[in-house]
């Protein structure tokens, strides 16, 4: 059976990305590989084993197109209402907290952000199929 290990983003600036996922999601960085033409930066926690890697292309000047295809990374959090107070806290701006039902029934709570580069994560309350 195959194995999700990571999920790739391209970012900008590497000191600003990093600041960002280590204060609103508690990565830090597991590895740092330093190539003549490029970064890759893997962030990590204690909660999975799923990694997300920054790729930081040196020498580029504009920002990444993101296009229409991009979705988002989703997060699972104990207390949704505290981490979003905690994140706008910590200097960003996290969206309004949503609630979504299915059939009639509760399915999910949720707030979206942004990173540095404009990739958007979901954070979930942790609970039913989110856990």
């Amino acid at each position: 059976m195959a194995k999700m290990i990571h999920s790739m983003v391209r970012v900008m600036d590497e000191t600003r990305s990093v600041a960002f996922y280590e204060k609103s999601f508690g990565l830090k960085v597991a590895d740092r590989l330093d190539f003549p033409d490029f970064t890759l930066i893997y962030l990590s926690n204690p909660e999975t084993g799923f990694e997300l890697e920054l790729t930081v292309n040196k020498g580029r000047g504009e920002a990444y197109d993101l296009g229409n295809g991009y979705g988002h990374l989703a997060v699972v959090v104990d207390d949704l209402a505290a981490e979003h107070k905690r994140i706008a806290a910590a200097g960003y701006t996290p969206g309004d907290i949503k609630n979504m039902s299915f059939e009639g029934k509760p399915l999910a709570s949720f707030f979206f952000i942004q990173d540095p580069d404009g990739y958007k994560i979901e954070v979930l309350q942790k609970g039913g199929r989110f856990h």
